[in-house]
């Protein structure tokens, strides 16, 4: 019971802090330019250029009605917590309002990026704390269950294309559009990068003919342990060893140079872990 009012603590916290983000984001950089990075807030700042209504007011309109009609896919608790959501972001985005009246800058470039930043952290904290405001991802679901031949992602993608390229029309400035691309594309990266976390790990795959010695230096001077993988080669058919090797960011470069002394010739694929747990590395826990 403890620990599950402490989840609800976390996500109430991680919903306020990322609505606040976002607003300041949309109210001070996005807004006063009609930049879209799409999304519900990108299309209530496009609609509010041409009605005038204000942004809050246009996201209360359009996603309140979007969680009733999500009701049956979300179930009941998924959709009371996006409705609170929803209701708060739209009340924290018009008590910051007045932050339009802020010139942090004059410079389009640095609204959207500076914008699609704050918005993009906004997200990320949300989803980290699995905390929503609903959107167009629900316009998405919903058509999805219309269309079950078509992904939702699918829809998100032209749904998005359509209120950057609808701020650009608005606007009658096709560089507006363009801008709010740009911010779409910095909020998606922004919004994973927070959600995966920036502490992120290094696995190596690497295919030697002396592994034997690799072993060696692997374990004594780097100080880490490994998995060997039997392989077999695909044009030569020589049965090989693969080692497989999770280190920090800041042991990359020293586990190159460790495998270059030793076998010059050695082939290795490096790719990014987002999380590894175990011994060495981050504690499993339930």
């Amino acid at each position: 019971m403890k620990k599950e009012k402490v989840s609800s603590l976390i996500e109430m916290i991680g919903l306020v802090v990322g609505c606040l983000s976002m607003s300041i984001g949309i109210n001070v950089f996005l807004k006063p330019y009609t930049i879209a990075p799409g999304g519900l807030s990108g299309l209530s700042v496009v609609l509010n250029k041409v009605t005038n209504i204000p942004v809050s007011t246009i996201m209360l309109m359009i996603g309140v009605p979007l969680v009733i009609f999500a009701f049956r896919i979300l179930g009941t608790k998924n959709s009371i917590k996006t409705l609170f959501g929803t209701v708060l972001f739209s009340v924290i985005l018009n008590v910051t309002s007045p932050l339009a009246a802020i010139s942090a800058t004059n410079d389009l470039l640095l609204s959207a990026i500076y914008g699609a930043i704050l918005v993009g952290i906004g997200i990320g904290i949300m989803f980290r704390c699995d905390a929503s405001t609903g959107g167009t991802d629900l316009i998405a679901l919903i058509l999805s269950k219309k269309f079950p031949g078509i992904k939702a992602t699918k829809f998100m993608i032209v749904l998005d294309s359509f209120i950057v390229m609808s701020s650009g029309i608005v606007s009658e400035n096709i560089e507006i559009a363009l801008y709010s691309a740009m911010s779409l594309y910095i909020v998606v990266k922004v919004a994973d990068a927070i959600m995966e976390g920036f502490d992120y790990s290094k696995a190596f795959f690497i295919i030697s003919n002396k592994a034997d010695d690799l072993k060696k230096v692997i374990t004594n001077e780097l100080g880490r342990g490994f998995t060997i993988l039997d392989g077999r080669g695909g044009y030569t058919d020589d049965q090989k060893q693969v080692l497989l090797v999770v280190v920090s960011k800041n042991q990359e470069i020293f586990l190159k140079k460790l495998v270059k002394s030793s076998d010059p010739g050695a082939f290795i694929i490096v790719s990014n872990v987002h999380e590894v747990l175990g011994e060495g590395f981050k504690k499993l826990e339930n």
